[in-house]
């Protein structure tokens, strides 16, 4: 059967953007969106810390509860006798999320590439949307208070939210192949930074009502967000008739080969175009998903979680953390620490895309993530310093946050998907939401590891302690993709020497 090759755009100048069509970005803003309003009732939680601390302890042990409370009603509705005991259970419930979470991303992406991604997305998004709701809204409104409660909520609002991430994932993987992976995964990659500071600016905004209306805004935006995916998101191009055809560039491949959609690229275009599907043409078998055993004995997996793990346990420690010390540190009111702790993920955003960037010029991931990871130590040395002034704090943060942010994002995102998209899946493509599962889910792992650390260590609220072991793990993290940076080093030079000598 013939196939009819229509190219996207008509202008050849588009170049880079002539490959995409108007699905593609519907596809990337409904995925981008999806985790943004994931991200920024998962920030929520970390930022009314201080909130919630207030009142789960009476009023004769903090200053922050107003002067007109009943003392009997801190008296029956506390929690812990001082906000010691508070700070502890809220560490120990981000270890519980974590875990949770972690266990759940291993189970999700092999779901992922077994169901229809639309499905097991939108049950992520409002399952875990009602989940915060009675987490942080109606437990306040009832006035009831119960320490084995939240922790069950927190541990199937894990379970719930690790849904989401490989599935997000797995659709950009479906849409977007190879050629400007880094760059587009970079961008697309923000949306948990701009999730954050969503977050911050939205707790912030409604903490003055009470930390339930924090909670009411983000779950209601959630469970909305779910609804419009469900019915509005293409999981890939073969549900509307299109299958890409890509250049074959094998001098600027990223991490990993990517044979992706060989069959029907007999004829290739510049500027992007697409084959379509006749009416009478045979549909293609759909590959079978491969098994959760076999995507972690991929190469590049195992070095890539493990790295994942120690940067992911630096980052959330900055995510989940970073507006109470800031207020506790410094003294600064807990909106001004909310709306100061988005420097952070604006560093991210903007290293992610550069960082993301430069890979694809490099067609190298690896060298890329070291340079940034060894100046990530210099920034988190800098910032530990970091003076009482907030200009000077935003700045360091924002440099941190470039270096860190960068990195993890790149993993997380474009190089996930360069795993789950490479030559050894010649037979079976379906492994992109379990790899991304694996990647993220060993990541977790690290990060709820660094939650039992400040759990154990939470009366060294300075930074110079938090940092002492963020440095460590930032080095642990290049040790662990150091025979990939030697492998893609040297194929660099390879490649250079190869063309200086046709030259």
């Amino acid at each position: 059967p013939s196939l009819l090759v229509t190219p996207v755009m008509s202008s050849p100048c588009c170049g880079f953007l002539a490959q995409y069509t108007h699905h593609h970005l519907v596809a990337f803003l409904l995925t981008f969106f999806s985790y943004v309003l994931l991200h920024a009732s998962r920030k929520t939680f970390s930022n009314v810390k201080v909130s919630i601390s207030a009142q789960w302890t009476p009023s004769v042990q903090n200053a922050s509860s107003p002067a007109f409370s009943p003392g009997e009603t801190w008296e029956e509705n506390n929690l812990f006798a001082d906000s010691d005991g508070a700070t502890l259970f809220l560490g120990v419930l981000d270890t519980i999320f974590l875990f949770s979470y972690a266990v759940g991303l291993y189970m999700s992406g092999v779901i992922g590439d077994r169901m229809n991604l639309r499905y097991v997305l939108s049950f992520g998004l409002c399952g875990s949307a009602i989940v915060e709701f009675v987490f942080g809204t109606l437990t306040e409104w009832l006035q009831f208070y119960n320490i084995y409660l939240y922790c069950g909520l927190w541990v199937l609002n894990g379970l719930l939210q690790s849904a989401v991430w490989p599935c997000v994932v797995a659709v950009m993987g479906n849409w977007f192949g190879k050629s400007g992976r880094g760059f587009v995964f970079g961008l697309w990659s923000a949306c948990a930074s701009v999730g954050n500071i969503l977050g911050a600016f939205l707790a912030s905004s409604v903490l003055k009502y009470g930390y339930e209306y924090a909670f009411l805004v983000t779950s209601v935006l959630q469970f909305a967000g779910g609804v419009v995916v469900f019915f509005g998101l293409l999981t890939s191009p073969k549900e509307v008739g299109l299958r890409p055809v890509e250049k074959d560039a094998d001098s600027h491949r990223p991490l990993m080969s990517d044979e992706e959609d060989e069959e029907g690229s007999e004829e290739v275009c510049d500027g992007g175009y697409y084959t379509i599907r006749q009416g009478d043409e045979e549909p293609r078998e759909t590959p079978k998903a491969i098994g959760f055993c076999q995507a972690f004995c991929l190469p590049g997996v195992l070095p890539y979680s493990l790295a994942y793990a120690c940067l992911k346990l630096v980052n959330y420690s900055f995510f989940f953390w970073l507006p109470f010390y800031l207020s506790r540190n410094f003294g600064w009111k807990e909106a001004q620490a909310d709306r100061l702790s988005v420097w952070y993920d604006v560093g991210g955003i903007i290293g992610g895309t550069i960082q993301g960037l430069i890979s694809d010029f490099m067609g190298k991931r690896a060298p890329v993530l070291a340079v940034s990871l060894l100046l990530a130590m210099g920034a988190l040395v800098g910032y530990s310093h970091s003076p009482p002034d907030q200009v000077v704090n935003a700045a360091l943060l924002a440099t941190t946050g470039f270096f860190i942010g960068g990195p993890s994002n790149m993993i997380s995102s474009a190089i996930s998907a360069d795993l789950g998209r490479q030559e050894a899946l010649r037979g079976s493509q379906e492994a992109l939401a379990t790899v991304t599962g694996i990647v993220d889910g060993t990541g977790s792992i690290g990060a709820a590891a660094g939650q039992v650390t400040h759990t154990r260590d939470r009366e060294s609220t300075h930074m110079h302690t938090v940092h002492a072991y963020t440095e460590k793990y930032t080095g642990c993290s290049i040790v662990f993709i150091l025979p990939l940076i030697v492998t893609e080093i040297r194929a660099m030079w390879r490649e250079r020497r190869a063309r200086a000598q046709e030259l």
